[in-house]
C-alpha cells in the first residue's frame, strides 16, 4: 500500500501541475456512493483554503475514494503549497515601516566594536537604546537572523479557485506521449516531469520529439541495464557527448567546461571587494578550483566499453561523424583519453572506432561549415546557396545574415525551395523574429548557453540599406514563412468545420526558443504568459533554505520600479518606496525550516506616480548561485489580503504564479515585469550577473518583453489553421468540431502539435 501511495503521490504531482488530479482506478471503491460523503465534503473546503476548486467530475472521483487517500491527496496538496514551510519574515507588521535607518546600523556597529551597553541578542549582537525597535522584529534588525516563528494564520482569502479536473491512466499516458513526441525543447518543468513518468510507467512505443527528451529516456534505459536499447536511440556522436555531458553535469545542453568554471568562480565573488583591502568574503578563486576539480571525467570500465560499443555501432560514416565531433573537439579530447577509446579500439571488433579515431586525430575530414563560409567571403552567391540548400536547418538558422550578405531576393528564393523540409519551429521562429531583427540601431536579447541575458548590437551591414529596403526583407520573410505554415496546414485532411478558439490563447505565446528553467509545480504557464491583477495589491514572497541546516545564506527579493524619468528600488537598502513596502532583510537561515521575504506592491498608487512598470527579481548576495529549491511567486486576489501579527503574509489561495529554482548558474533572476498601466503581470524568466538588484540592467528586460511580444500568439497560429482548413470560428466551445480552450493550452506539449512537419 505504501509503495502504491509513493507512486500516485508522484504522478500527483506531473496532474496538478495540468490543473489536475490523477486518481488511479484502482484507488476507487467498488460501490459508488450516492451521495457526497461527509469526509469528502471536508477535502474539498480544505482544497478551497487552499485556493483549489473541483470539477463535478472530479467531486465524483473523489467521493469514490479511501479516506486514506483522500488524507494523502490534502497533504500532497499542502506540501506543494508549502503550507508546513516557515514563512515568517524578519519584520513584526512590516506593511507599516519601522523607520530604521543607516545611522542605526552604524550606531549599532559602532556598540558592538567598542563594547557599548545595550540589549544582547542571541546571535551575540548588542543593539544600543535609542537605535532599532526591538519589538517589532522577529529577529536581529542588524544581522538578519531570524529567532521567531509564526504560522501561516490566514488562509482562503484567494479571490478565485484554481478548478481541478480529473485525471485518469488514460490522461497519464497521452500526456507522458504528448511530452516525448513535442517538438520544442521541454522546459525544466517538463523535463521534471518527463523523468517522474519515466520511472513510474513503461516507455510508450513513440519517436522522441527532441534531443533534451532523449537524453532522459536514454538515462532511464542505461538504469534499467538496456543499454542496447539505448544503442537504437543515438543518430550520431553529438547524442552521445550531449548524454555524457548531462549525466556528469546535469544539464541538457553542452556547456563548455570553460564557461561553467567561469560562471561559477563569477558567482562567488562579493560586491565587499570593493570596499575592503582584503576581501575574505570573495571566494571566487576557491570556486574555480572546485569547479575545474568538479569536473575532471572519471569512467569504470563498464563505462567505456558501452561508450565505446555506442561509438563504434553507429550507423552514420566515418568521416560525417568526425564532422559532427569537430564544433567539440576539444571536449572529445578529454572524453577519448578518460574513455580509454584508443585502447578499445585496438580490440577486434571495434574496427570502425578506430577509423574514426585516426581521421579524428589526423583531422582527415572536411568540414561543411568552412565550405560555406569560404564561399560566403568570396561572394559566391551560387556556391552558398547550393551548400545551405543541402542543411536547410541550418539554411534557416543564417536566412537573416545570408539576405543582409547576398541581397534578400535571390536569398529568399533560395530558401522557398528548401522551406517545406525546414521544422516548424523554425519556420515560427524566423516569422517571428523577422520584425525584430531588421531595425537599425537597435539591440537584441540573447542568452548564451550557460550564461545570463544580454544585449547585442544588430547586424552592422544593416546601416547598407534604407528603411524601405529592409522593410521589404521584413515583409519577405513573413510572408514566406506564412505561406509555408497555411500550405502545411492545408495538406492536412480534416473532415472537421468548425473551430472555437479561447480568448486567453491570444495571450500565450507559442513556446519556442525559451528554455524556462524552474519548476513550476502549480498549474504552469509559458514564459510570456500575461496575469491580470484582480484587486489593487500585488505581494511577491521568496521562500529559502528548508532543510538546510542553520547558516549564513542572504538570499534577496527586490524590485525596480521605472518611471519615464527615473528608477526607484525597493530592497534590503530601502524597504519603503512609493507603492511598494519590504517585510526586511534576512541574512541567515534558521535550522531546517527556511525563511521568507516579502514585497508588497500597490499599484494604485504606482498608477497615480505615473509609473510605467515594476520588475520583479531575486538575487544570491551570498557566495555562489541561487539557492536550489528557492520559492518565488507573487499574490493577488480581489479582497485585501490580511498581514498576521507576526509578519506572516503567506496565503496559498492567494497566489497567482509561483516557481521553484533547481539547476541553475544565475546569480540573479527576474521572475516577472508588471505593467502598472495594464494591471498585468508578465511571467517570464531572465537571469543577470550581480549580486544586488542594482547589477539589473532596464534594457534587458525591455529587449526581452519586446521579444517575447513578437512571438506569435497561440491563437494567432490556431487563425492561421481556421483560415487554410477553411473552418467556421464560433463563439463557443459547445457544438465546435475542434475546440481549443486554456484547459487545452496548459499542455504545452500538446500545443506543439501544430507545429506541423
Amino acid at each position: 500500500m505504501g509503495a502504491f501511495l509513493k507512486i500516485m503521490n508522484t504522478l500527483l504531482n506531473v496532474s496538478l501541475r495540468q490543473q489536475a488530479v490523477f486518481i488511479p482506478a484502482k484507488s476507487l471503491v467498488a460501490d459508488a456512493p450516492k451521495n457526497i460523503k461527509g469526509i469528502t465534503s471536508v477535502l474539498v473546503a480544505n482544497l478551497a483554503k487552499l485556493g483549489f476548486g473541483v470539477t463535478e467530475r472530479l467531486l465524483w472521483a473523489l467521493n469514490q475514494t479511501t479516506p486514506n487517500f483522500q488524507a494523502s491527496l490534502l497533504e500532497k496538496f499542502r506540501e506543494v503549497m508549502g503550507v508546513n514551510k516557515n514563512w515568517t519574515p524578519l519584520v513584526k507588521g512590516w506593511d507599516v515601516p519601522t523607520g530604521e535607518g543607516l545611522v542605526d546600523h552604524i550606531m549599532t556597529f559602532f556598540a558592538n566594536v567598542f563594547g557599548a551597553k545595550g540589549t544582547r541578542l542571541e546571535c551575540g549582537h548588542t543593539i544600543p537604546a535609542g537605535t532599532f525597535d526591538l519589538e517589532r522584529y522577529n529577529g536581529c534588525p542588524y544581522c538578519g537572523t531570524p529567532f521567531e516563528f509564526g504560522k501561516i494564520e490566514v488562509m482562503g482569502q484567494g479571490s478565485k479557485l484554481k478548478i481541478l479536473d480529473l485525471w485518469t491512466e488514460e490522461n497519464v499516458s497521452i500526456f507522458f506521449s504528448d511530452l516525448l513526441t513535442s517538438k520544442t525543447a521541454l522546459d525544466a518543468t517538463q523535463m521534471d516531469s518527463v523523468k517522474i513518468l519515466l520511472k513510474e510507467l513503461p516507455l510508450p512505443a513513440v519517436a522522441v520529439g527532441m534531443k533534451e527528451t532523449l537524453m532522459a529516456v536514454v538515462d532511464i534505459c542505461i538504469e534499467q541495464d538496456q543499454a542496447q536499447k539505448a544503442q537504437s536511440l543515438f543518430k550520431s556522436p553529438a547524442d552521445i557527448l550531449r548524454y555524457l555531458w548531462y549525466k556528469h553535469t546535469g544539464f541538457l545542453q553542452i556547456i563548455e567546461p570553460k564557461t561553467i568554471v567561469k560562471r561559477t568562480a563569477k558567482n562567488s565573488k562579493h560586491v565587499g571587494a570593493m570596499f575592503m583591502v582584503k576581501n575574505t568574503l570573495d571566494k571566487s578563486a576557491q570556486a574555480r578550483l572546485k569547479a575545474t576539480e568538479d569536473l575532471k571525467l572519471k569512467y569504470n570500465r563498464a563505462d567505456c566499453q558501452r561508450v565505446a560499443t555506442w561509438l563504434n555501432n553507429l550507423e552514420m560514416d566515418t568521416e560525417t561523424m568526425c564532422e559532427i565531433m569537430h564544433p567539440k573537439r576539444g571536449m572529445w579530447v578529454r572524453f577519448i583519453r578518460e574513455l580509454r577509446l584508443a585502447e578499445y579500439s585496438k580490440k577486434a571488433g571495434f574496427e570502425k572506432l578506430k577509423d574514426v579515431l585516426d581521421v579524428f586525430y589526423n583531422e582527415a575530414y572536411t568540414v561543411w561549415s568552412g565550405h560555406v563560409n569560404k564561399f560566403r567571403l568570396r561572394a559566391d552567391e551560387e556556391a552558398t546557396m547550393k551548400l545551405l540548400k543541402q542543411r536547410p536547418g541550418l539554411f534557416a538558422r543564417s536566412l537573416f545574415a545570408n539576405m543582409l550578405w547576398f541581397g534578400h531576393e535571390n536569398v529568399t528564393k533560395a530558401f522557398g525551395e528548401v522551406v517545406d523540409k525546414v521544422p516548424a519551429r523554425l519556420v515560427f521562429t524566423l516569422n517571428m523574429y523577422a520584425q525584430n531583427y531588421f531595425v537599425k540601431n537597435s539591440n537584441r536579447i540573447v542568452k548564451p548557453l550557460g550564461g545570463v541575458a544580454k544585449s547585442v548590437a544588430t547586424n552592422q551591414l544593416l546601416k547598407l540599406y534604407d528603411e524601405k529596403q529592409l522593410d521589404v526583407m521584413k515583409a519577405s520573410v513573413q510572408d514566406l514563412c506564412l505561406l509555408a505554415m497555411r500550405k502545411r496546414f492545408a495538406n492536412l485532411p480534416t473532415e472537421n468545420k468548425t473551430i472555437f478558439i479561447d480568448e486567453m490563447l491570444f495571450k500565450i505565446p507559442v513556446s519556442i526558443g525559451d528554455r524556462s528553467e524552474s519548476v513550476q509545480d502549480l498549474p504552469s504557464a509559458l514564459m510570456g504568459t500575461r496575469f491580470a491583477i484582480e484587486g489593487d495589491t500585488v505581494r511577491l514572497f521568496m521562500q529559502w533554505g528548508e532543510g538546510l541546516p542553520a547558516q549564513h545564506m542572504d538570499m534577496d527579493l527586490s524590485c525596480r520600479v521605472a518611471y519615464a524619468n527615473k528608477l526607484e528600488m525597493c530592497s534590503y537598502a530601502q524597504l519603503t518606496t512609493v507603492g511598494c513596502k519590504h517585510s526586511g532583510d534576512i541574512r541567515s537561515i534558521p535550522h531546517k525550516v527556511g525563511t521568507a521575504e516579502y514585497i508588497e506592491i500597490n499599484v494604485n498608487e504606482l498608477r497615480k506616480a505615473q509609473a510605467k512598470y515594476v520588475t520583479f527579481t531575486c538575487n544570491a548576495y551570498s557566495n555562489g548561485s541561487i539557492t536550489p529549491n528557492m520559492v518565488i511567486g507573487w499574490m493577488n486576489s480581489q479582497k485585501p489580503m490580511k498581514i498576521s501579527a507576526s509578519g506572516v503574509a503567506y496565503d496559498p489561495s492567494c497566489v497567482q504564479h509561483q516557481v521553484r529554482i533547481t539547476n541553475s548558474l544565475a546569480k540573479g533572476l527576474v521572475f516577472g515585469v508588471l505593467d502598472v498601466e495594464a494591471r498585468e503581470i508578465v511571467w517570464l524568466e531572465m537571469p543577470f550577473d550581480g549580486q544586488v538588484v542594482q547589477n539589473l540592467d532596464l534594457r534587458n528586460v525591455e529587449n526581452l518583453l519586446a521579444k517575447l511580444d513578437s512571438k506569435m500568439s497561440v491563437g494567432a497560429l490556431l487563425m492561421i489553421k481556421a483560415e487554410a482548413q477553411n473552418l467556421e470560428i464560433l463563439p463557443t466551445a459547445e457544438g465546435a468540431d475542434e475546440a481549443y480552450t486554456r484547459e487545452w493550452a496548459i499542455n504545452t506539449a500538446a500545443v506543439t502539435k501544430l507545429l506541423v512537419d
